[in-house]
């Protein structure tokens, strides 16, 4: 089965509606750690919108499991990462407007800064993934940069429904296989939720589902350590079948 990466930016937003010091991101990360979550992932936007500076330092210091920081390619971003001592970084695309990340990162368009963030986060120690859409010439690119892992953007699946939502799948198995056949590891992330991850987690050479505003949704009415567990269920049974 694939491992589990809850995403704590969602309880950093519902802090930051009211400027508050709860719910604690952090806290809750800790939590779905001890509920059974193999890792946490949170995003550093560059206008701060939920997780803040300190919730990175904060959370690197509460736990030695792995932490995922996901940021984009600005200059300012990238500073941060590079001295995090993060154990793993998603570099995402980024847009001022959006209200989450609504796509892949166009890894042939971000070739040249691309050639010189995967090195450098990789000599500080880092795991480096690119979140990008299932698009073969997209993970070609990424296998050329030199990034070892692909983070599937699972969006257009989690949107979908009937038929289109099985094109879609199929669509995420052509780029799974592609992408381990020129030795790409694969994560896989966004829009997952407890009525359509199995299907994704059943994918072979899964590694990793990075899911966040599900189990926050889930967790308001059936709490947190439902949320999580009934999560790891569903996965273990899609990767046992």
């Amino acid at each position: 089965m694939p491992r589990l990466h809850v995403n704590i930016d969602h309880i950093a937003t519902l802090r930051q509606a009211r400027r508050e010091t709860i719910p604690d991101p952090v806290a809750w990360g800790l939590h779905c750690l001890k509920a059974g979550a193999h890792g946490l992932t949170l995003h550093l936007r560059k206008d701060r919108r939920h997780i803040q500076d300190a919730d990175v330092t904060r959370l690197l210091k509460a736990t030695d499991a792995l932490v995922n920081l996901e940021c984009s390619l600005d200059p300012e971003m990238m500073g941060i990462a590079l001295e995090s001592g993060a154990g793993a970084f998603c570099l995402v695309p980024e847009n001022r407007s959006e209200i989450t990340t609504e796509g892949g990162l166009d890894v042939i368009a971000e070739r040249a800064r691309l050639l010189e963030a995967v090195p450098a986060l990789t000599e500080r120690g880092g795991l480096v993934s690119l979140f990008v859409d299932p698009d073969i010439d997209q993970l070609d690119g990424a296998r050329e940069v030199g990034a070892p892992f692909v983070e599937l953007h699972t969006g257009s699946y989690a949107n979908a429904s009937g038929g289109e939502r099985e094109a879609e799948l199929e669509r995420l198995l052509r780029a799974t296989e592609h992408a381990t056949s020129i030795g790409l590891r694969v994560n896989a992330g966004h829009g997952l939720d407890h009525g359509n991850v199995s299907p994704v987690a059943a994918l072979p050479h899964m590694e990793e589902l990075n899911i966040g505003f599900a189990l926050v949704a889930r967790a308001v009415t059936h709490g947190l350590e439902e949320s999580i567990t009934s999560m790891l269920h569903l996965m273990d049974a899609a990767g046992s079948s």
